[in-house]
């Protein structure tokens, strides 16, 4: 098995993964005005909130398909984007946008939006060669369309 992410069925998952992912629609939705009222409402703590509001979702919520947005924390150093690009460019995936904060203590935050086409299959192994990059000290996929 080579994939990060596994589809189970949420019998086998403890009771909290779904309710943070309600907790998580509540916020998106507007029906809760924030993280103190939407964890109240389905009966979790904060902190377990917080603590996998990023690593649950709802299927539902989540439209698998052609797009995706990578976020990555990166040394401010000549060299780190153009490699970063260069792997993207040898998966034949296609760059939308690039946003990249201002350096702070020599690290930039990047957002790369991309257009994945038909062949999503290498998603995993694309995103494995750009944790190897030096200067990268945090690859996350933020999600897809």
């Amino acid at each position: 098995m080579q994939g990060k992410y596994l589809i189970v069925d949420k019998s086998l998952l403890p009771p909290y993964c779904e309710k943070v992912a309600e907790a998580r629609e509540l916020l998106d939705e507007g029906m809760a005005k924030d993280v103190s009222e939407a964890v109240r409402k389905v009966g979790i703590s904060r902190s377990t909130y917080y603590k996998y509001k990023n690593m649950v979702r709802d299927m539902s919520t989540v439209s698998m398909g052609r797009h995706a947005i990578i976020s990555m924390m990166m040394s401010h150093r000549v060299g780190v984007l153009s490699t970063v690009i260069r792997i993207i460019s040898n998966y034949d995936y296609s760059i939308w946008t690039i946003n990249q904060n201002p350096p702070v203590d020599a690290k930039a935050n990047v957002v790369i939006t991309l257009e994945l086409g038909e062949d999503v299959d290498l998603l995993d192994d694309m995103l494995r060669d750009i944790e190897q990059v030096a200067g990268l000290s945090h690859v996350q996929l933020l999600g897809m369309d």
